[in-house]
């Protein structure tokens, strides 16, 4: 198989928590992928860990001297685009498998003049598992993700139990997950995988949601969701820090 036909299916695994869903690229988001992924873009490579304080030069005694947010989904990159410019002290990566999505967002990093964005064009659970060391991010960010609404495809829910711990272990001490849903059945999903946990700890004082904090930006999606009725449920979860 080659490199372009891995990139195609953009994972190994059998069960996936997406569907290649491309459709059109735009001429505008065409060219990005062509001129401006190899610039902020990060290749998938399983056998490398990604050494964060090379990647966005910010050494200070080897040590990643601005804290890692990692955003899995981002869609047309609205939200990761501006958090990016809110707080330019720290270093966003950004996962997404959807070809128009990835344009977009490397159009935004260009034309607003980000340095701290990197995007990986790839499934996050393998990007995980294999690229990203451990205790070394200080958000985890699921912003509405496909919440696979038939009981069948359950299974395909990224919030699992293999999810959760996986991000536990990739999350520095005191890092914290952060998952936003405007489906009423996959909050309830999510909080009752997340309260099993004993590896990370329920922000909210009710043990149930929290407030939407500020730094997570009510996109275009997310009004739209608004419009149509939907509430939406914020979950905050920390890794502990060493007592």
């Amino acid at each position: 198989m080659t490199d372009h036909d891995t990139q195609g299916r953009l994972t190994s695994r059998s069960i996936r928590s997406f569907v290649i869903r491309n459709g059109r690229l735009t001429k505008a988001q065409a060219v990005a992928m062509q001129n401006l992924l190899p610039l902020y873009g990060i290749d998938y490579n399983e056998d490398q860990l990604l050494d964060f304080s090379s990647l966005f030069e910010t050494k200070s005694h080897g040590k990643t001297v601005n804290p890692v947010w990692l955003e899995i989904g981002f869609g047309n990159g609205d939200a990761l685009l501006d958090m990016a410019s809110r707080y330019p002290d720290t270093n966003f990566i950004g996962i997404e498998v959807h070809e128009p999505g990835v344009g977009q967002a490397l159009m935004g990093i260009e034309s607003n003049a980000l340095t701290n964005v990197k995007i990986i064009q790839h499934d996050a659970m393998e990007v995980l598992q294999h690229m990203v060391p451990a205790a070394s991010l200080n958000r985890v960010l699921l912003f509405f993700p496909d919440p696979w609404r038939k009981k069948r495809h359950f299974k395909r829910r990224i919030v699992q139990t293999e999810f959760i711990e996986l991000v536990a272990n990739k999350l520095e001490p005191g890092g914290v997950l952060h998952c936003a849903t405007d489906w009423q059945d996959y909050a309830e999903w999510m909080l009752e995988k997340l309260q099993a946990s004993e590896q990370l700890d329920n922000n909210s004082a009710t043990g149930t949601y929290c407030e939407r904090p500020e730094w997570r930006t009510n996109t275009r999606f997310e009004q739209r969701g608004e419009r149509l009725g939907h509430s939406v449920f914020d979950l905050l979860y920390s890794k502990p820090r060493p007592t």
